[in-house]
């Protein structure tokens, strides 16, 4: 097995709000990727089919609002039941083209009733299986009021050729013990998701490659007024003409927390880089934060992995 993996940020823009449009978008950036030569390639944090960027600039906060309820209902609509099968033509082509996929997606989940949203994070394998769904832990923010908050289930680490990777969601990235949590089940190339900004990005992703020594991947999507399609309701409260709301920042560091690739900004690109496991295993001689610089007797975490549930069924 070599030591050397091709990996890749698809630092794109969603079709905003519209599911099908943006399943379609990704299905086209995997074939770039994998065409590029690219063995995993992420997308940025709920990607499919939007962050719900109208909370901070909509009064989202106001109780029983017609506004936010109208725009719940649209997100609802367009969200991600896994369960439905509409990760279906995504895990095809990965597997097709032999090739891992890490996607946030907003998900409507029936094992809690169906009409809440999650901020997830899908691991989809070379063999076009779902290897494991993580629902961010907790929202940020005003995020609290779109999203549910999640679970430990998906605090769980995957093989890609020689490495080991796990990813969280944007503001998880500063959760020492979700941290550790990966770091603890062999992680050493770790992907961050972010709804888009060098803002996120440029401190944290060098920061959890020095801390870790492992490689970091951040990924975030690009939105500009002009990628909000006219029928979105409230569109004029969503953003200003000619606004970039969220400039990507997808960037790469090592695990020295030197940049191989620095925040790209205010375009869409495929983000390509270059990973060797050998500098993984040269910068863990002197630390391994949860190896042989680590103290079980003293520090030590329980994590929960268990789906949690509303209900708990017992029929005959």
């Amino acid at each position: 097995m070599t030591d050397i993996l091709k990996v890749a940020a698809a630092q794109i823009a969603p079709v905003f709000l519209d599911r099908e449009a943006s399943t379609k978008k990704i299905v086209e950036t995997i074939e770039e990727a994998a065409d590029q030569g690219a063995q995993l390639v992420a997308f940025g944090e709920t990607f499919l089919p939007a962050y719900p960027l109208w909370l901070p600039r909509t009064d989202a906060a106001k109780f029983d609002s017609d506004v936010q309820k109208e725009l719940h209902a649209l997100y609802l609509a367009q969200s991600v039941s896994i369960e439905d099968g509409l990760l279906t033509s995504i895990c095809k082509i990965a597997g097709e083209r032999k090739i891992s996929v890490v996607l946030g997606i907003a998900e409507r989940t029936a094992d809690r009733g169906g009409h809440t949203v999650y901020c997830s994070c899908v691991f989809i394998d070379a063999n076009g299986q779902i290897a494991s769904v993580h629902r961010k832990l907790m929202p940020t923010y005003e995020e609290r009021l779109s999203w549910g908050t999640g679970d430990g289930a998906g605090l769980v680490t995957h093989p890609v050729g020689s490495f080991t990777v796990g990813a969280l969601n944007c503001w998880e990235n500063w959760m020492p013990l979700a941290r550790t949590a990966l770091y603890a089940a062999g992680e050493d190339l770790h992907v961050a998701l972010w709804p888009g900004g060098s803002v996120l990005t440029e401190d944290i992703t060098r920061f959890i490659a020095r801390e870790a020594r492992s490689y970091v991947l951040s990924v975030g999507s690009v939105i500009r007024e002009s990628d909000i399609p006219e029928d979105v309701p409230y569109r004029s409260a969503m953003c200003s003409p000619g606004e970039t709301i969220y400039n990507g920042g997808s960037c790469v560091a090592g695990p020295d927390g030197q940049w191989i690739t620095a925040p790209v900004t205010d375009r869409e690109a495929l983000i390509i880089a270059e990973v060797d496991h050998k500098r993984v295993r040269a910068e863990r001689q002197n630390f391994d934060p949860t190896g042989h610089y680590s103290r079980p007797d003293v520090l030590q975490i329980t994590v929960d992995r268990r789906r949690q549930t509303g209900a708990h069924f017992i029929d005959d």
